[in-house]
């Protein structure tokens, strides 16, 4: 076995939920860069043909194609699996990172940042997943299943709100559905995975790490002492959708630098000292 043969994604197609920034972009390179044809799709049409237009000018074996795509409405599920349909009539990997959040501070949270997050993060991804089941079940085989991969967040593991309580909530549940999924779509040879990232570059996190030395400062309370690289994503999309995901489901991946497994201080540190 070879690296070409462990993680060639040569001949398969992948759609990517929002992936025309952060780290839907990373996971869209990583996956044209191991010889998959990525769809682009977010509600920003122009975005996802500008993404893929700059991914297919970057010589990998690979190519992107990028269009419109709403998940935050049934309607908009509909269109994108039926945009999808016409495209494809094989779906070999679906990742599902399309995502909303909202920040404010506890007592000032309002009613409505609930029904706006949970509508794509949740309802939007578990709909558009059970609308592209037909393309994914032809993917698969007992040899290589199709994948779908859910993007989660260390938020969804460990109780930090940093006012973003119903982003953190809706990533708890986006785990959650996954273990679910994969439970009950092994018969069809589909695995279900997610990736729970700490932080990353992106627009979604621009407040804290578009400045260097603010992203510094993020990575510092990070314990492995930085945050996330595009490569951190890519690699793991590979592994996921190359040989090494073939015999994984169900699995949260801690893309988090270690923040999923911080404790508090030492019970007895002071007593001995």
């Amino acid at each position: 076995m070879t690296p070409e043969t462990l993680f060639s994604l040569a001949g398969k197609t992948a759609l990517v939920t929002g992936g025309a920034t952060g780290i839907g972009y990373m996971a869209a390179h990583g996956l044209i860069g191991a010889g998959a044809h990525v769809m682009i799709a977010s509600r920003k049409g122009e975005a996802c043909t500008a993404a893929a237009g700059v991914l297919n000018g970057l010589g990998l074996p690979g190519r992107a194609e990028g269009f419109a795509g709403d998940v935050g409405t049934e309607a908009g599920v509909a269109g994108l699996a039926a945009e999808v349909t016409a495209r494809t009539g094989k779906l070999h990997i679906l990742m599902n990172n399309a995502g909303r959040s909202w920040g404010q501070p506890l007592g000032e949270f309002p009613h409505g940042a609930w029904d706006k997050v949970l509508s794509v993060n949740v309802s939007g991804l578990f709909h558009l997943t059970q609308a592209l089941l037909p393309q994914l079940r032809a993917a698969a085989c007992d040899d290589d299943p199709a994948r779908v991969v859910n993007v989660g967040s260390v938020m969804g593991e460990v109780p930090m709100g940093d006012g973003a309580y119903s982003y953190a909530a809706s990533k708890a549940a986006v785990h959650h559905i996954t273990r679910i999924l994969a439970k009950e779509l092994c018969p069809d040879r589909i695995t279900v995975n997610a990736l729970a990232p700490g932080p990353f570059v992106s627009n979604m996190t621009a407040f804290a790490t578009a400045d260097p030395d603010r992203c510094d400062k993020v990575g510092q309370g990070v314990p492995l002492g930085r945050v996330g690289r595009p490569e951190d994503i890519a690699a793991a999309m590979q592994f996921l959708c190359g040989r090494g995901g073939a015999y994984l489901t169900g699995a949260i991946l801690p893309l988090s630098g270690g923040i999923n497994v911080m404790t508090g201080p030492s019970l007895f540190e002071r007593a001995l000292d």
